[in-house]
């Protein structure tokens, strides 16, 4: 089987996490793919839908189509599979206020795909009013990349850790009153920030390392608790938390908004805990600094259920989905 894949960026962090991890997998399993950016003009795209001909399916990633384009789409392609990962419907900005520029584009798209593979069920529940053949799949990475020799600890530092791009880095100042609260409770802690945009506590002292690709998995392991806050509102119920499961892989406990699949991935009280607010996030952290036996118990469940997650797992299943729509093609 010969597979297009469509990106508008395959440099961002969603295609590294929904397809790039898995083109190795595809093709020894018989999925041969070509990933091909979609070019600005429309004379290019069309062009570039005109080689669709030539494969079995196509598979788009993300990407909200106009209507030029879902014409073009459609009338050369065999098969479209259209995969998501975030509430790309609503506006990150003002996500409570309909968009039709971020809404008719996704309708316009469900609508022509053959099949639309979701990052989480409240993703899919928005395909399926336009859609009647999509599935959930959830988001995987390769769990081994993260098993790394952590040094001994040389000091009692707690190190609280987020990671993110400087686009969600609002998420984590939003908790920053209860961790102002935590700087003044506690003077061996410590919060590290992985990104590329950072800000500074006034009681409590900040990390800032820069986010690669090559060291995340030690930067991340050097922590004692994960943190994932989020606002709770129609764009972020969309987020596939990928976060918490890379601090589950480094063997981290995790203290998050129940928002998303958040409350699905995080056992609160069994691999970290679910905090709804201010006063919840104040408490949830400073159980786990004064419990190092909790913080280990809880980061050792997280290792045994991320492996569910693993991209061996998940990639079996994208081979299974990818398969059962392009078999009319292929046969």
């Amino acid at each position: 089987m010969n597979l297009l894949i469509l990106t508008n960026n395959p440099n961002r962090a969603s295609f590294r996490q929904r397809i790039e991890v898995y083109l190795d997998t595809l093709r020894t399993n018989g999925i041969n793919c070509e990933v091909a950016k979609l070019p600005a003009g429309h004379l290019a795209r069309r062009k570039l839908f005109m080689r669709a001909a030539k494969f079995d399916g196509v598979f788009l990633h993300k990407k909200g189509l106009n209507p030029f384009d879902a014409f073009w789409l459609r009338r050369y392609s065999k098969k479209i599979i259209y995969n998501f990962d975030d509430a790309i419907m609503y506006s990150p900005k003002v996500p409570e206020r309909n968009s039709s520029a971020h809404f008719r584009p996704f309708r316009r798209t469900a609508k022509l795909a053959d099949m639309v593979i979701a990052g989480n069920s409240y993703l899919a529940e928005h395909a399926r009013k336009f859609n009647s053949n999509v599935k959930v799949l959830p988001i995987g990475l390769k769990v081994s990349d993260y098993q790394v020799d952590r040094p001994p600890k040389s000091n009692d530092k707690i190190r609280l850790v987020w990671i993110g791009s400087s686009s969600t880095l609002k998420y984590l100042a939003e908790i920053k009153p209860a961790l102002e609260e935590i700087g003044c409770c506690f003077d061996n802690v410590i919060l590290r920030i992985i990104c590329d945009s950072f800000f500074d506590l006034q009681n409590m002292s900040v990390e800032k390392y820069l986010w690669s690709n090559e060291k995340r998995a030690i930067d991340l392991a050097t922590n004692d608790i994960g943190l994932a806050p989020l606002p709770d509102n129609r764009f972020t119920r969309g987020k596939c938390s990928f976060k918490v499961l890379e601090y589950a892989c480094a063997g981290l406990p995790v203290v998050a908004s129940p928002v998303g699949t958040n409350a699905e991935y995080v056992k609160d009280g069994t691999t970290g805990f679910l905090a709804k607010d201010a006063q919840q996030w104040l408490d949830k952290i400073a159980q786990l600094i004064e419990n190092r036996q909790l913080r280990k118990k809880m980061g050792d469940e997280n290792l045994a259920l991320v492996k569910n997650f693993d991209i061996s797992v998940i990639g079996k299943q994208l081979i299974g989905l990818i398969t059962k729509c392009l078999r009319n093609v292929t046969s």
